[in-house]
This record gives structure tokens, sequence and C-alpha cells, in this order.
């Protein structure tokens, strides 16, 4: 959480455009607090034999909070981390993170990756690799890419929030910015959950300069137009159905009440860590398993570290907060015109093509029955070979 220059994460003045090296190292203290903290948490009764239905299951989630304490190596991971090339950069009064790792072929193309919540950059380690280096993976040295990949303003690193505004549209702009900042004239967005709400925009407001953008775990809905919902078929309305009764208490907490919610996951790191992974459990594929069984457990574990040590419970759930709030967000656009990729997952994706061909450029869809919400984790080959796929279209 800290840098190899100590003046690195302070808040610039607009217009500085200086780009400061960053390394993660996280205090001792703060990890034997965790631990510390981990063995005396207080733990609460459930009724028996429920499972999952009403949230996390005791005996589940100390298992797993002993296994955090006891064998879990953030050290060992944050080495891992840090083996990438990170920076922070100031843009519009905010602090902005980032990976930036650049791939050994010269005619790489510039691919921006961006999170969502609950994840964080953490999500696309396992893609950085084949996506910067495919000679080295077995793959074509021109489906070669540039990686950069930002923590969204409140999530990583990229901390404090400046001030309150920052929705997606502000998000957008500030990473077009970004890639100005480091060079990229022509350069592409991938994004996935949030991810696929900031890489439209971000087509919207630059098209001139990004060649395309794929999107994962996309959202499209109906916009009023009298007799829109008559000509979906039978599994668009199963779709529409499972977006309309998705169990969304934790959205309705985090999009009206997210500074109330952050006192008891900032102070307790099982809260936390059962906050988050009831979403890897319901939103990973398959069903009937648990979250370690799509996604390893220490990298689930790393993700919720940052989330635990950076204190981000409250500032990583502003975004939708800012999403319920921002009226511009729910005024219809034009139609986007940057060409469009889109990858689906059966079991847990359910975006309706008809709206999302009315708002999107698509010129791909693909679909897959494995892998779930968080597939850059559950199938990092699976979006690899989607994303050069897309890419490779708009070469030719």
């Amino acid at each position: 959480m800290v840098n190899d220059n100590t003046n690195s994460t302070s808040i610039t003045a607009d217009g500085n455009t200086e780009i400061h090296p960053f390394r993660i190292d996280i205090p001792q203290a703060d990890i034997e607090d965790l631990q510390y903290r981990l063995a005396r948490t207080r733990w609460s009764s459930e009724l028996l034999g429920l499972g999952w239905c009403r949230g996390v299951p005791v005996d589940y989630l100390k298992e797993l909070a002993e296994y955090w304490r006891s064998e879990y190596n953030w050290r060992e991971h944050e080495a891992k981390l840090n083996a990438y090339p990170q920076f922070t950069t100031t843009i519009d009064g905010q602090t902005i993170h980032f990976l930036h790792v650049k791939s050994p072929e010269s005619n790489a193309t510039p691919l921006m990756l961006i999170h969502g919540w609950p994840g964080s950059f953490v999500e696309f380690m396992d893609v950085i690799g084949p996506l910067t280096n495919p000679r080295a993976h077995g793959g074509d040295p021109a489906d070669a890419f540039h990686v950069v990949i930002p923590s969204v303003p409140g999530f990583g690193f990229s901390l404090p929030l400046s001030e309150p505004g920052w929705s997606t549209g502000r998000i957008a702009r500030a990473f077009t910015h970004l890639m100005s900042r480091l060079g990229y004239d022509r350069y592409g967005v991938q994004g996935g959950d949030t991810g696929a709400f900031v890489a439209p925009e971000m087509g919207h407001h630059d098209p001139e300069h990004i060649i395309g953008v794929h999107v994962n775990a996309l959202l499209a809905f109906p916009n009023g137009t009298e007799g829109e919902m008559e000509s979906l078929s039978e599994v668009d309305r199963s779709r529409f159905a499972m977006m309309e009764g998705f169990n969304d208490g934790y959205l309705q907490i985090q999009s009206q009440r997210p500074q109330t919610l952050a006192y008891g996951l900032h102070d307790s790191p099982v809260g936390q860590l059962a906050w988050i992974v009831e979403k890897f459990k319901e939103l990973t594929e398959p069903d009937d398993g648990l979250p370690e069984d799509s996604i390893d457990r220490d990298r689930m574990l790393t993700n919720i570290s940052l989330y635990w040590f950076n204190g981000i419970a409250g500032s990583s759930a502003q975004i939708y907060y800012e999403s319920r709030h921002d009226e511009a967000a729910w005024i219809p656009k034009d139609r986007g015109m940057v060409p469009t990729g889109v990858l689906f997952s059966l079991a847990k994706d359910v975006t309706i093509r008809h709206f999302a061909e009315r708002d999107h450029n698509i010129v791909h869809w693909s679909e897959y029955d494995l892998g779930g919400h968080f597939f850059a984790m559950e199938q990092p080959e699976l979006l690899t070979q989607d994303v050069r796929a897309f890419f490779r279209k708009l070469r030719k």
C-alpha cells in the first residue's frame, strides 16, 4: 500500500501528468492485526440445515476464516502481484493505480482490462501472460496485447476517493485520459461487471481512439418502447425474469447506504469475508459448488485481502450509489458505434441480445457453458481465446 516513492500516491494538482512507480508493501503490523481479529471473531449462531439460502453457513465461514488466518500467506501473493509493473497517476483530482504490462511483440495492440465489484485488478492475473506474450503460451504473436489494468476509483490502490460523483461515465473519461497519457492513440477495452458499463462508456466518449470494446456480464435493459417485450423469445423472457428476481439485497444496501455498511465491514475481517464470498458463491459456476471449486482459494483471498488492508468496503460500494443516483446514466443514448464483442455465460448471464444489439454495434457474440460472472478468474483460457478472436476480426 505503499510504494517506492513516499510522495507518489499523494493527489497532485490538476494538470500534473506525472506517472509514478508503485509497489505494494502492506505493513507487517496490518497483517498481524488481521490475524488477531480473525482469531477473536465473535461468531453468530444460525438456523440449522438451511445451507446457503439465507447467507453464508457458519461452518463454511469458520473454516475459511481459519485458513485465511493461519495458512494463507499474504507476502507470497504480494510478491506475485509486485512481479507486474505498477504505477499511479492523478486524473481529475483522483489517484489512479494501474498495472502496465508491455508485450515483447513490438506491434502488440494496447488493451485496457476493467474489473468490477467485488473484484479488483487481481481478477486478471491469469490472463496477463497469455495476452501479452502469446508466443510463450502456444499462441500467435499477432494476437499480442500491451495490457493496462487500472483499479477503479475507490478500489484497490486508487485511493482515497477524491470526492462524490465518480460515476461510470466519469470513470470512463478518466480511463480514456489514462490511455492517452500512456501514449496509446488506438486501443481496445475489455470489461466485466462494472467494467461492462465503463468500457462501452469509453466507446461513447472516445470512439476515435477505441478500436473495439469486449465485454462479459453485460446488462441491457428495456427502454420503454411500445411492444418491445412482445418480440422476446421464451429464453429471453426467462432471462429477464431472472434479472428482475435477482437477490440484490447487497445492491440495495450499497446503492443507498454505503457508508453505514462500511462501518461493520471495515471493522470486522470476517464480515468483509462473508460479504464478498457470498457473491463468489452466488455468481460462479456451477451452482451446486463452493466458490473455491471455480476459483483458486488463495486468489479469492488475495482479492478479499486488498479490500481489508486498504479499507475499501465503503469506497468500493460508492459506485453503486453513484450509478443509482446518476440521472445521466438512465438517459437513453445513441447506439454505440464502436465494434463490440460480447462473451455470454450461459450459466450466469442474463443479457438479452435484442436489447444489447439495440444499444451496441455488436460484431461478435459467443456463448459458453463453462464459467460464470467472474469469467477472467473462472475460465481465463476461454476469456483469452475470446478476446483474441474478437480483436482478430477487427484487424482483418
